[in-house]
């Protein structure tokens, strides 16, 4: 592999739109015809209608409608867009889905509110159910025959976490976050005077987000009930996440020779650089390392209260990696360090106890507007390595229960929302919001997967981590999430202590703390983590008992300083994983300022490599599915801020930003389709490709942008899914012109009656994963394809496409007419033979283009 000593190639070329209609064929029901008595189903459910309906004794006259609960049939789901309206006025209102888990299967429950001026809504569509039972297909049949029951609800039937979560009834109070209805813009004000009036405590803060107002509540279960009979607002229940920081104080040989001497040779960066910003315990910017890499300007707390001055290290260690990376590394290069970025810090945890009771999306949104405010200007990483503990699993005999791993949390929509580019308006110290109106100013935020607390010296290092989630918000969407791998398996240099002791992951594997998204649903939510950073080891006693930690495996950087104590620490997990990526992304905003956060983002995935003992899985890997499996553990690998900053003559990165438009619709339909497609036409070193022949090359395709999120629980699909728009991309097969490539990818693009053209799918299958990775859920999607060259050498065009996302069903929401942007990078490497890719297509771009370094 040559060196690479070459900028990455900005495509000057913008890609060509065209009217789009996808070119699947499009879902159909597996379901059978109803096998019941249609007639007397639909009276029965009229009449429980009628019962649910029937106002309790003592409402309250604030009531102006009724929460109704409907019940699916095991195995099957309601549809969810009938029972939720959309039209001019108040309409029945869906507010809440949740799944129950019963002997005979999953049954769907879905809570809608019925205004009292709408109740024939669903009394219509049942009589004229009934009055066509007998024909073939009956009127509502969908909608009717999926409703197993109907009733009242009860906040029973608002909860959307999981079940067995649901605070207990014995009278004592806990915390629920309560998500409120925006009906009329005092709904919050309703709920607050109530709670206030009978002695129940609520948060400081409050998040709005869209159509959704959140609070906390301290309240009993029936004290809640009570609330929920007196009024219309409540929308949705869950359960208030507590952050647990990883708080490591590990001992460390004070250093400070060894720091003098890298001091000596410490080149700073420029005070207009790109920062790492640490969302974490505070940050001493007077380290003799830190001090000429942060300006007391730049740290701050998230309430005004806090003292500046850090209690904890933990926000001390991490800045070191955000700053240096791995500091043993940094310490024993021996030559100058020219560092490209600086540090910001935001305290955003309390020095003693925990944060109040508080949503931490609101904590989280302050805690990126303070450094704004204070730069409004300046390029930065968000990096947050504190994570919210899962919940702890049932272990008895009972059946399990769905958990719906990798589910959205109002911490987790928030960050996404905030990475998409919304405002924040917390001119209201109580009240934060996230502004939608305002111009998108995109961010990038790197954060943690979580930890395993608990590793046990039997655990199997990969099963343990592959049955544990990574912890919220790990699971946003838009942000470069990052686990921890090892490198460290050496007890050498270990103190006498640890004599016997056995490191638990072999070289290149996952750290034993780290976690993974292999129990998410893959058909709903993203792979998880997106790359793997450096995070250290664990070593089980000789008597496999217990595990420990020697300096020798953990990760060494910046330590707080208290009096007599020296300047150096160590850290592991995946905290300090993240830290190091971070460092990276930052490297890249410096190297490349032009680019936007979609991009950086893509880069940094787009370096990564997986380890030898990492390949050797994929590889074992019997199938496609099994081999997302390891996606869904390493990620993409080991990103490299070498491949992240620069190509090489023979390994060639093409990047291309571009807009586009997701969806349309005709005249004010609610209902939106696809708008448009783009297609990529890049440079592309055609001859060079076709002269090597049979030898195999690799290509790589990312594709990164942001969604913007949707995080009420409301069925996940449709006009309630979770991304506002999804983006995929398809890439010309060898066999194919590129008139039969748009065909095969849009409809629009063939005559009346016209079908594709059927092409050999050989060139598909040496994509690594294909469809299931292409194709999945998530605001990233990457792939290899390793082949011949000369197949290569006819792969130049790329078609990126718009799939379903909720802006598609809320035309008042609906922001595809502005566009949205992504970011496509393309790799072409040739690991076996010396060959000059990167010069032909630099000279078939202007030279102004080439991104200077």
């Amino acid at each position: 592999m040559a060196e690479r000593d070459r900028p990455h190639i900005l495509v000057p070329r913008p890609p060509v739109s065209e009217s789009f209609t996808s070119s699947g064929s499009g879902g159909s029901s597996d379901d059978g015809p109803f096998k019941g008595d249609r007639g007397g189903h639909g009276r029965r459910l009229k009449r429980e209608l009628e019962e649910a309906l029937v106002p309790e004794v003592n409402d309250p006259d604030e009531h102006l409608g009724t929460y109704i609960v409907f019940r699916s049939f095991p195995g099957l789901e309601l549809v969810l867009k009938s029972l939720d309206p959309q039209g001019g006025g108040e309409q029945p209102e869906l507010v809440a889905v949740s799944e129950e888990l019963t002997s005979t299967g999953t049954i769907q429950l879905a809570t809608v509110y019925i205004p009292d001026g709408k109740k024939g809504y669903f009394f219509d569509r049942l009589d004229k159910y009934v009055a066509t039972a007998n024909l073939d297909k009956a009127k509502n049949g969908p909608l009717i025959e999926g409703i197993q029951s109907i009733q009242r609800a009860t906040i029973r039937e608002l909860w959307t976490d999981r079940r067995s979560l649901f605070p207990s009834e014995d009278g004592r109070r806990s915390w629920w976050e309560v998500w409120l209805r925006k009906r009329d813009g005092e709904g919050l004000t309703r709920f607050i005077s109530y709670a206030e009036e009978h002695g129940y405590s609520t948060s400081p803060h409050y998040l709005g987000f869209g159509d959704r107002t959140i609070i906390l509540l301290h309240a009993s279960t029936d004290e809640l009930a009570q609330m929920f009979n007196s009024m219309d607002d409540i929308a949705e229940l869950r359960r208030p996440h507590d952050v647990a920081s990883v708080l490591t104080q590990m001992p460390a040989i004070e250093q400070s020779a060894w720091a003098d001497d890298l001091l000596a040779r410490l080149n700073p960066a420029d005070a207009d650089s790109p920062v790492v910003c640490v969302v974490d315990t505070g940050v001493q910017e007077g380290h003799p390392l830190l001090v000429d890499s942060i300006s007391k300007d730049d740290v701050h707390v998230a309430d005004a209260l806090w003292p500046r001055r850090p209690v904890y290290g933990h926000g001390t260690e991490m800045a070191g990696l955000a700053l240096f990376g791995d500091l043993q590394e940094v310490l024993t290069v021996g030559t100058d360090v020219h560092l490209l970025h600086r540090l910001e810090s935001v305290k955003f945890l309390p020095d003693s106890g925990t944060n109040e009771r508080d949503l931490y999306g609101a904590i989280t949104a302050r805690s990126v507007d303070r450094p704004e405010i204070q730069a409004p200007d300046r390029p930065r990483v968000f990096m947050l390595a504190v994570t919210v503990p899962q919940p702890q699993r049932d272990d008895s005999d009972t059946p399990a229960e769905n958990v719906e791993d990798g589910k959205p949390t109002s911490w987790s929509a928030t960050i996404d929302a905030l990475s998409y580019g919304r405002g924040i308006d917390d001119t209201d110290f109580r009240f934060t919001y996230l502004d939608r109106d305002q111009l998108a100013k995109p961010r990038l935020f790197v954060v943690s997967a979580g930890n395993i607390r608990d590793i046990q010296p039997a655990d199997g290092p990969l099963d343990r981590s592959d049955t544990e989630p990574v912890e919220d918000p790990a699971q946003a969407w838009n942000v470069l999430t990052v686990g921890a791998y090892t490198d460290k398996d050496d007890m050498s240099g270990a103190l006498p202590i640890f004599d016997g002791y056995v490191p638990l992951a072999q070289r290149g594997q996952l750290s034993p703390a780290s976690r993974t998204s292999v129990t998410f649903d893959r058909q709903k939510w993203p792979f998880k983590p997106d790359v793997v950073a450096e995070g250290g080891n664990v070593a089980a006693s000789p008597s496999r008992t217990g595990v420990d930690t020697p300096e020798s495996l953990a990760v060494l950087t910046t330590r707080l300083q208290q009096p007599g104590q020296g300047v150096f620490t160590t850290t592991r997990d995946t905290s300090a994983a993240t830290a190091q990526v971070a460092a990276i992304a930052a490297d890249v905003m410096a190297t490349y300022p032009e680019l936007r956060p979609e991009t950086v983002r893509a880069l940094v995935v787009h370096s990564a490599e997986w380890t030898p003992a990492m390949l050797a899985e994929i590889d074992l890997a019997p199938n496609r599915t099994e081999k997302v499996s390891r996606l869904r553990r390493y990620g993409m690998g080991v990103p490299s801020v070498d491949r992240a900053l620069r190509s090489a003559t023979d390994a060639l990165t093409l990047i291309s930003e571009a807009q586009i438009h997701p969806f349309d619709r005709v005249g004010s339909s609610n209902s939106g389709r696809a708008c448009e497609m783009n297609l990529h036409a890049l440079p592309w070193p055609k001859t060079e490709l076709q002269a090597l022949g049979d030898i195999n090359v690799k290509m790589r395709v990312t594709l990164s942008y942001f969604i913007e999120p949707n995080p009420s629980s409301r069925g996940w699909t449709g006009r309630y899914a979770y991304p506002s728009h999804g983006l995929r991309f398809a890439v010309r097969r060898p066999a194919e012109g590129v008139d039969d490539f748009r065909k095969r990818i849009n409809k629009k693009a063939r005559v009346e009656g016209e079908t594709r053209l059927k092409l050999s799918g050989d060139s598909e299958k040496r994509w690594l994963f294909g469809t299931n990775q292409q194709q999945s859920a998530g605001s990233l999607h990457t792939d290899i394809w390793v082949g011949p060259a000369a197949e290569l050498a006819n792969k130049e065009a790329v078609a990126v496409y718009p799939v379903a996302g909720w802006w598609k069903d809320r035309s008042a929401y609906d922001q595809s007419k502005s566009g949205v942007h992504y970011s496509l990078v393309v790799g072409i490497e040739s690991p076996t033979v010396e060959v000059d890719f990167w010069t032909p297509v630099a000279q078939q771009v202007a030279p102004e283009i080439v991104i200077e370094t």
